[in-house]
């Protein structure tokens, strides 16, 4: 996806802003940049990390708690994701007041459906081996209604966001999430293996 990205020019450092003020707008995307990278590389630690406790389950990891070890993840990944929106979005303060109890209710929901995501990405592991065809269906059926319910989730919070950010911002912001999605599903699509 990063790659795809790229290819199109929507690469941060490609990015050319029209605003008035060029110069401010080009120095706080380039701060954006490294935040980005940074965002990446947490979104990348969690997202192997993830990954790879469902795969392994081992008992020493269900010794020390793994799901408060996965809320700690989640908790860091969340605070970097919201500074990172915080920083590129320009909210004046009272857009902040309004804004971040959406984002907060968005979030929660789009959660729950990662959280689904992650369990399909562990059913597929426990089947990878000796999947089926009607396994494969199954998971692939599945896959799809996430996708579906995360565009309609999208949708729904469309009307909220346009409630209190001007139609600019609501866009930046959508294409915040596009990009920190991109990464996560990036990460992941490397780390899954193909179906033989």
């Amino acid at each position: 996806m990063v790659q795809y990205a790229a290819e199109r020019g929507i690469s941060p450092q490609k990015v050319k802003f029209t605003h008035p003020d060029v110069e401010t707008q080009k120095t706080k995307h380039e701060n954006g940049g490294d935040k980005m990278k940074a965002l990446q590389r947490t979104v990348t630690a969690a997202m192997v990390l993830a990954f790879l406790m469902g795969l392994l389950s081992l008992p020493a990891l269900a010794q020390d708690k793994p799901a408060d070890n996965m809320d700690l993840v989640r908790e860091k990944i969340s605070a970097d994701k919201k500074l990172f929106i915080a920083d590129n979005l320009g909210l004046t303060e009272s857009e902040s007041k309004a804004f971040w109890p959406v984002y907060k209710e968005y979030q929660k929901e789009m959660d729950a459906l990662e959280d689904k995501l992650l369990a399909l990405i562990e059913d597929f592991a426990a089947n990878f081996e000796t999947m089926s065809d009607a396994k494969a269906n199954e998971l692939i059926d599945k896959y799809i209604l996430l996708r579906e319910k995360s565009l309609k989730l999208e949708k729904s919070y469309l009307p909220k966001f346009r409630e209190v950010l001007s139609g600019k911002k609501v866009t930046r912001y959508y294409q915040l999430e596009n990009k920190i999605r991109a990464i996560g599903d990036f990460e992941l699509a490397a780390l899954i293996p193909i179906v033989e």
